[in-house]
């Protein structure tokens, strides 16, 4: 196996660990409900604490990493991911289990940044595209496994037991990333800051590009993190909704394979364009589907498209950036999203308790989306040019 391909399985264990993460706390929200007998809103609430822990990991991991080395930060964000979790298993009540995972948090919101930082760092062109859209492809093996694990753990063991195999999975996930390249970050020939985000070079497409993150991860969580109870809302029995789930999570691979395929005949900003409209219009049907049938398939389509424009999204953002600031520019892009991440749950349980209508919510969503396209497309430079443009500071 050569360099390439085997740091793409090291380091696409970033996405698996958080997408697992997410997904099981999905799975885990109508439970949280009836066990402490939470309202929709305290459960946004759950869901939106996590959230609010991402961002200050991605802030802050992704500024790290351009001072101290992706490595060292990819390393010791998924130590505190995976201690959180064993203490989460044993959480005695809604107050403790919303801080291990404000926690648990900072951790998953480090990696990601860090991640595509170092993936980014070390291919260039359209070969840096493929390699990040397939990266974020193993965001779809995290789901699968949390839905399996839903599936066959929770029912009979409860969700304690899946927190703690989580937690073992991470572990191994650690003694993978000691076998990653000592790759840190070339000396840059300024420090890293912030500020530098907002010098006349960078300003803009820094500003367009979170805000694109900002409307993805909130219809994104909003969506996916809603997406059992919804259909438990709709009549189904929490097994079947976790069937359900597996088969559209199944679905988002393709999605993924597709964009990386399509990288090298389509621009990246098109791409993304037709993803998103592919997101609005089964979301838009989602949201009237009142069948079993049509649930699943729109529910399915709606996993191709939306995940699928994550990944073309995280092939975006790092190219329009020198490496010197790479890691901090993706850590703050994300740290923005994660704002839009805390915001979407806690927004759905507000509007379900103010009988606001699962179609109307979805509804919300879509006018969101048309404005991140218009974002894309007037904002945005292309990432071709961009990232040549991006060499000098």
């Amino acid at each position: 196996m050569d360099k390439s391909k085997r740091l793409l399985l090291i380091v696409g264990t970033a996405w698996m660990i958080d997408a697992l993460d997410v997904a099981l706390l999905s799975f885990m929200m109508p439970l949280l409900k009836t066990q402490w007998s939470l309202n929709e809103t305290q459960l946004g609430f759950v869901g939106a604490v996590t959230s609010i822990g991402m961002m200050i990991g991605a802030l802050l991991c992704g500024k790290f990493s351009d001072r101290f080395g992706r490595k060292r930060v990819l390393t010791w964000t998924l130590v505190l991911f995976s201690l959180s979790n064993f203490a989460l298993a044993f959480a005695p009540n809604i107050t403790w289990f919303m801080l291990i995972r404000f926690i648990t948090g900072i951790g998953l919101g480090g990696e990601l940044p860090v991640a595509a930082a170092l993936i980014a760092d070390r291919n260039v062109g359209q070969h840096r595209s493929k390699m990040l859209v397939l990266a974020d492809s193993f965001w779809a093996y995290g789901w699968i496994i949390a839905s399996l694990l839903a599936f066959l753990v929770i029912p009979h063991f409860g969700w304690r037991v899946a927190a703690i195999l989580t937690a073992l999975l991470a572990a191994y996930a650690f003694v993978l990333r000691q076998h990653l390249p000592d790759d840190r970050a070339k000396t840059p020939t300024v420090t890293p800051t912030f500020s530098t985000l907002m010098s006349p070079n960078y300003k803009k497409r820094f500003m367009m590009v979170s805000l694109i993150w900002f409307i993805v991860m909130l219809t994104y969580y909003g969506i996916f993190l809603w997406l059992p109870s919804v259909l438990v809302l709709r009549g189904f029995s929490i097994v079947h909704s976790l069937g359900y789930t597996l088969a559209m999570s199944i679905a988002q691979l393709p999605g993924y394979y597709l964009a990386a395929y399509l990288i090298a005949k389509v621009s990246l900003k098109k791409l993304l364009t037709v993803y998103i409209l592919g997101t609005i219009v089964t979301s838009l049907v989602f949201g009237l589907a009142n069948q079993t049938t049509v649930i699943l398939i729109s529910g399915a389509g709606l996993s191709f498209f939306d995940l699928g424009a994550w990944g073309i999204l995280i092939a975006i953002t790092p190219s329009l950036f020198p490496q010197a600031i790479r890691g901090t520019a993706m850590g703050a892009a994300q740290s923005v999203g994660r704002l839009g991440a805390t915001i979407g749950p806690f927004m759905v349980g507000w509007l379900l308790d103010l009988k606001f209508g699962i179609s109307g919510v979805f509804g919300l969503f879509v006018g969101l989306l048309l404005i991140a396209i218009v974002v894309l497309i007037i904002g945005v430079p292309s990432p071709d040019t961009g990232d040549a443009h991006a060499i000098d500071l």
